[in-house]
């Protein structure tokens, strides 16, 4: 399966679940909202210093696998982790990236995008994007 075969089904289903892996090698695994973003699997990890986050940092292989309301049908998207954010991405040019991310994964504004922005800042968040090595899945 290709990237652009799983696009759709990403576009339509947030829900997901990711695997990353922690310094002694053992898997992490974390419930995520998921899209799809010019080409590759994104999310957004709102608190900068978690598990999830170090993780990457240190290993940018993640899994990530969404799936439908039903959890019946899904797609998993494997490859390497790109991490943007405040300390290496210019603030305008993040701000607007941290809303076309937070779009892309639930197809909708947010009701307050001052508040999310501010939130954003002060939680230190970090845009993920894992570029397609492997794609698989069950779509009907």
């Amino acid at each position: 399966m290709k990237f652009e075969d799983a696009r759709p089904f990403m576009e339509k289903n947030h829900r997901a679940v990711i695997s990353t892996y922690q310094a002694n090698g053992a898997m992490q695994t974390s419930i995520v909202v998921s899209g799809a973003y010019q080409g590759n699997a994104a999310f957004v990890i709102v608190r900068g210093d978690s598990a999830k986050t170090r993780n990457l940092r240190r290993d940018p292989r993640c899994t990530v696998m969404a799936v439908d309301n039903d959890w019946r049908d899904y797609t998993v998207v494997e490859g390497q982790a790109q991490l943007k954010d405040y300390h290496n991405t210019p603030a305008e040019e993040f701000r607007v990236l941290l809303r076309e991310v937070f779009r892309a994964c639930g197809d909708k504004d947010h009701p307050d995008w001052e508040e999310y922005d501010q939130a954003m800042v002060k939680q230190d968040a970090v845009v993920v994007f894992v570029t397609p090595e492997r794609v698989y899945g069950k779509l009907r």
